[in-house]
């Protein structure tokens, strides 16, 4: 068990750290200090009480980042309730469905989703409030006057309680465990379902010393939040972990293109960014790719020093390009393009890729940038967390990846079957990754266990790694690799601008992916040879978190 209490991590923070900046929303540049910020989550606080708010209730939350937000989900787990972020790109139905299976009774919602929620489709909400701006304006059609009415008794009794304002002494949050439930959220998972995890206050607590004990953050500091605060990744380490030592975090509240995110990198000038591999990849294709592609660079790339000297200068202009004032990247919440990490630890760039899933909230391994070993994905967290391999040689034969520790989750909401599925008696969750382990738990992840193709002669087949490479090669967006007739296909989306932009037609772009299947076919091992790349016409469907839902390809062109 964690020895510091979740909650009170955060109101010892909001008093140690009142008159510091705490959130700056990027788009109109509003900034709220520690204290302001705990003055609305008060108000907040109250206007629970009159709903009729008990502890352990659940409050759901869907919108993009911003303050409203933030004061939402703060003021939830310190008034002893669960929240339940919702992920923005959830369809109308899954949104439905998560606010009803939570057993949610209240709901904060952006003025973006409004028009998708039917509110006679909710069962047990009984109050709806608008995350447009912190006055927080009641959006629910039925009852509507009485809800408006707790509102004006909840800003009646603020007024009242703090006639002389809200001041430091007046923090003092709710009495809980960390064995209580805090957190239920919502996995975007690509078996065609969602689960809603169950994270209590001793898991996320779990996360928030690991990154105050790593420094991952400190008073002071400067946050840049781009990824979606409702994914476990981006709320630890965007979120909870600045929030519990004093940091300044500027809410992009935007989808995070290489343009917007690079001129918002340069504004803020971040002291840690996290980031998921598709914001690095985009950027190293838009902004490097290109020049390396030149054919004096690749030239002068060959000379013995000029080469040091072309790395270092690259180095140094990405540095200055993502603010130039940042400690480390740290990447995570899906595998990161091979051809993308060899070049960035080649010339030195100051990155790293951990390891996490939304049942351990979300960190499993992470190693500091000087101590990141190629293709692996950090140690685990020592102290924190187990690991152990399903496999006659955990260092060399891939297995199952089996964690255990503080930050594993308790269970499924209401799912007991999927639950003991994934947790064994001895408390071993099993994540579905595949991979091994080094001597000083380092670990290497292969593929999934669900996605793991077994070969003619016996040999597991992790489409992912071939799927890199594949990714690699010319006018290929996307692909997948699948089996079709005991022969493994790759279904490609093809780069239409890069395609245009060559003059190519669809019978061009079929030549081209013949001679990707030469190219490809002459990297992997024989057993892992595609038998043809067909070409498929729209972009593969994804999950909330951009997964490829790779059950629905599964049978195609069979």
């Amino acid at each position: 068990m964690i020895q510091e209490n979740f909650v009170k991590l955060y109101e010892n923070s909001f008093k140690e750290n009142w008159d510091l900046p705490v959130f700056t929303d990027y788009n109109s540049g509003k900034t709220l200090k520690y204290g302001e910020f705990a003055a609305e989550i008060a108000k907040l606080h109250l206007l629970f009480e009159e709903m009729g708010v008990q502890k352990g209730d659940k409050i759901a939350l869907i919108g993009r980042n911003n303050i409203p937000w933030a004061i939402t989900y703060i003021a939830t787990i310190t008034f002893g309730a669960v929240i339940v972020p919702i992920l923005q790109d959830f369809s109308s139905n899954d949104i439905h469905h998560i606010i009803n299976h939570s057993d949610s009774i209240l709901l904060f919602v952006g003025d973006n989703i409004w028009d998708l929620v039917e509110e006679d489709q909710l069962e047990k909400v009984k109050g709806i409030f608008s995350l447009a701006n912190d006055s927080f304006k009641v959006l629910s059609k039925f009852e509507s006057e009485d809800i408006e009415k707790a509102r004006e008794r909840s800003h009646h009794r603020y007024n009242e309680l703090y006639k002389d304002g809200f001041k430091v002494e007046h923090i003092n949050y709710a009495e809980t465990s960390n064995d209580d439930l805090v957190l239920l959220n919502y996995t975007s998972g690509t078996t065609g379902f969602s689960k809603g995890v169950m994270l209590t206050g001793n898991n996320l607590a779990g996360n928030t010393v690991f990154g105050i004990n790593s420094k991952l953050h400190y008073k002071g500091s400067r946050c840049l939040s781009f990824l979606p605060l409702a994914h476990a990744y981006g709320c630890a380490f965007d979120f909870l972990v600045p929030l519990a030592v004093g940091t300044h975090v500027t809410l992009l509240g935007k989808i995070p293109s290489p343009k917007i995110i690079l001129e918002a990198f340069a504004k803020v000038k971040p002291s840690l960014i996290c980031c998921v591999p598709l914001v690095m990849e985009k950027i190293y294709r838009k902004n490097i790719e290109p020049q390396l592609s030149k054919r004096s660079m690749r030239w002068a790339m060959m000379i013995p020093l000029l080469d040091q000297a072309i790395h270092r200068k690259i180095r140094e202009k990405m540095i200055d390009s993502f603010g130039g004032e940042f400690e480390q990247i740290i990447i995570g919440g899906a595998p990161l393009n091979k051809e993308v990490e060899d070049f960035l630890y080649k010339i030195k760039f100051p990155f790293t890729v951990g390891y996490g899933m939304t049942e351990c909230a979300p960190l499993v391994s992470y190693s500091h940038w000087t101590d990141f070993v190629p293709t692996s994905c950090g140690r685990v967290l020592e102290g924190y967390m187990e690991v152990k391999i399903d496999s006659t040689d955990p260092k060399h034969i891939p297995g199952e990846i089996l964690v255990k520790g503080e930050n594993v989750m308790k269970g499924y909401y209401k799912n007991e079957t999927a639950s003991k599925a994934v947790l064994d008696d001895d408390g071993w969750l099993h994540t579905g990754d595949m991979g091994t382990v080094s001597e000083d738990d380092t670990i290497f992840i292969r593929g999934r266990l669900k996605t793991m193709i077994l070969g003619s002669s016996g040999q597991n087949i992790y489409p992912e790694e071939i799927e890199s490479k594949l990714n690699n090669l010319p006018f290929v967006m996307e692909s997948l690799v699948i089996e079709r007739d005991n022969k493994l296909i790759g279904l490609v989306y093809p780069d239409y601008g890069a395609a245009d932009a060559c003059g190519l037609n669809n019978s061009g772009l079929i030549d081209a992916m013949n001679e990707n299947l030469k190219t490809l076919n002459s990297e992997v091992a024989p057993y892992e040879r595609l038998a043809s790349i067909d070409l498929y016409p729209n972009e593969f469907e994804k999950t909330p978190k951009r997964s490829i839902k790779r059950y629905l390809y599964t049978n195609f062109g069979k």
